[in-house]
C-alpha cells in the first residue's frame, strides 16, 4: 500500500529551476488521466477542456466529486510542459497536445 502522504517533486514551465514537492498519489492519478485524454498532434486540447475531460478518469477516493480537479490538472500541465513531455500550441485560446 503506498503512502498517502508520500511527496513528488514537480516543475513549472513558467518558473524554471522551480521545484516543488506535492501529495504523490494526486500527482500520479492526474497525470494518468490528463495522458488518456491529451492528444498526439494539433489541434490539442484548451484549458477548459482538459478540466472537463480528466473528471471521469479519476478516482474518487483522491478527487470525492471532481474537487481540486482543476489545480491538479494545471499542476500535471505546467510539470509536463516544462519536462518536454506536453507541447504548448501557439493559438488563442492556448491548447496543449502530447509529443
Amino acid at each position: 500500500m503506498a503512502n498517502k502522504d508520500a511527496k513528488i517533486e514537480v516543475e513549472n514551465i513558467n518558473v524554471p529551476g522551480q521545484v516543488t514537492r506535492v501529495n504523490a498519489a494526486k500527482y500520479s492519478a492526474m497525470k494518468v488521466a490528463f495522458l488518456n485524454i491529451l492528444p498526439t498532434q494539433s489541434p490539442g486540447l484548451t484549458q477548459k477542456e482538459i478540466q472537463q475531460q480528466v473528471k471521469p478518469h479519476l478516482p474518487d477516493d483522491l478527487f470525492p466529486q471532481g474537487q481540486t480537479s482543476g489545480w491538479w490538472a494545471k499542476t500535471v500541465q505546467l510539470d509536463l510542459e516544462a519536462k518536454g513531455s506536453v507541447i504548448r500550441e501557439k493559438t488563442k485560446p492556448l491548447r496543449w497536445h502530447k509529443l
